[in-house]
C-alpha cells in the first residue's frame, strides 16, 4: 500500500494531511474543517491536521516536514507565503507523497506541485467592485481607498486588481488609492482603518482585501457613523453580523471550507484506488453575502455539520467531473 511506514500493516487505512496557513483565523479552520469533511465523505482514510498557531512560513516549513512523517499517502499544503515553501513541497514530492497547494494564490515556481485549488482572486476581487459600483450614482466622481491585510499574498493582491480594474472600468473619474498596508494584526488593522477613516471622511467607500479587513471595516463603520461604503472579503461572524447590521454593503467568501472539501476528497480518493490527481488550476468558486442572503449564511456557518450540509450537494457536484473547473496551473491569479 501507498505510504506503508515501519509500524503500519497491510489493514491500516492510508493517511492524508492537510496544512493550514495558521490555526487562529476563521477562514484557516474552515479550510481544515472542510479538508476532514471531504475526506470523511470519501471515507477509509485517516487525516492528519497541522498549522502554526499565527502566519508564520518558516514554522509551515517544520510543519510540513514533520507532517510528512505521517500523511505518507497525501499532503494539502495552504502556504502563507508560496515561495518560502516551495522547496520543502519539493522534498515531500521527491519522497513520493502527493502534494496539492489549497489556496494561497499561486504556486510558487520549484515547488514540483502540479495542481491547486484556489479562486480566481482578480475575478472576485471584479465582482466586489460591481456590488459597490451599483451602490454609487452613475458617474460618480471621488475617492475610493483599497486597504490590505496582507499585501505581497497573491491571492489577495489578485482581488485587489480586480476591484482596482473594474472600478475605472466602471468609472472612469474616479480617484482609486491604495492598496495600503492595513497590517496583519487584528489591533493594528483597526487602528489602521481607524486613521484612514479619519483622514478620508469624504471618501465614497474603503474597500478591503482580506478577512481582519472586514470584520474592523464593519466596526468603524459604525463607530465613525460612516457615510461611505464598506466591503471586504470575510464570512468571519463578526462580518456577517456587519453585513446584517448594514456597515458592509457586502463581503465576498472565498468559500474555504468549500475549497478543504475537494481537497480532501480528491485526496482521499486518490489516496483508497490510486485515482490520479488532475493537474492544473481547480478554479473555486466565491458567494458574495449581502443583505438578502446574510441570514442564510449564519444559519450555514453555525457549526461544521450545518456548513456541510448546506454545501454538500456543491461538494458533490464539485468532485463529480472535476476537469470542467480547471485551468492551465500558469493561468492561475
Amino acid at each position: 500500500m501507498s505510504g506503508c511506514g515501519d509500524e503500519q500493516t497491510s489493514d491500516d487505512p492510508p493517511t492524508i494531511g492537510f496544512l493550514a496557513q495558521n490555526n487562529s483565523r476563521d477562514f484557516s479552520r474552515e479550510m481544515s474543517d472542510g479538508f476532514r469533511a471531504g475526506a470523511e465523505i470519501a471515507g477509509g482514510v485517516k487525516v492528519e491536521l497541522t498549522g502554526p498557531d499565527t502566519h508564520d512560513g518558516l514554522k509551515q516549513v517544520e510543519l510540513l516536514h514533520d507532517l510528512a512523517t505521517r500523511a505518507k499517502d497525501g499532503i494539502g499544503v495552504s502556504a502563507v507565503a508560496p515561495e518560502l515553501v516551495a522547496e520543502p513541497m519539493a522534498q515531500v514530492v521527491e519522497q513520493g507523497i502527493p502534494v496539492m497547494a489549497v489556496a494561497g494564490g499561486q504556486v510558487a515556481p520549484g515547488s514540483e506541485v502540479k495542481f491547486m485549488i484556489e479562486n480566481d482572486g482578480f475575478d472576485l476581487g471584479r465582482t466586489l467592485a460591481d456590488v459597490v459600483a451599483d451602490e454609487l450614482p452613475p458617474g460618480a466622481t471621488g475617492k475610493i481607498v483599497i486597504g490590505s491585510n496582507s499585501p505581497a499574498m497573491p491571492a489577495l493582491d489578485q482581488r485587489v486588481l480586480g476591484m482596482r480594474t473594474r472600478l475605472l472600468e466602471r468609472m472612469p473619474e474616479l480617484r482609486v488609492i491604495g492598496p495600503l498596508d492595513t497590517g496583519r494584526d487584528a489591533v493594528t488593522n483597526l487602528a489602521t482603518w481607524q486613521r484612514i477613516a479619519d483622514a478620508n471622511p469624504d471618501a465614497l467607500a474603503l474597500l478591503g482585501a482580506g478577512d481582519v479587513d472586514a470584520v474592523n471595516l464593519a466596526a468603524v463603520h459604525a463607530e465613525k457613523k460612516g457615510r461611505w461604503l464598506a466591503a471586504s472579503f470575510s464570512i468571519d461572524p463578526l462580518a456577517l453580523q456587519g453585513v446584517k447590521e448594514g456597515h458592509l454593503v457586502a463581503t465576498i467568501s472565498a468559500e474555504h471550507f468549500l475549497k478543504g472539501a475537494v481537497a480532501g476528497w480528491m485526496l482521499a480518493q486518490h489516496a483508497k484506488s490510486g485515482r490520479k490527481l488532475p493537474e492544473g488550476w481547480f478554479v473555486a468558486p466565491g458567494l458574495v453575502v449581502r443583505a438578502a442572503n446574510v441570514d442564510e449564511i449564519t444559519r450555514r456557518q453555525a457549526s461544521e455539520s450545518t456548513r456541510l450540509q448546506a454545501l454538500r450537494s456543491q461538494i458533490d457536484a464539485l468532485t463529480a467531473d472535476p476537469l470542467k473547473y480547471l485551468r492551465p496551473l500558469d493561468q492561475a491569479r
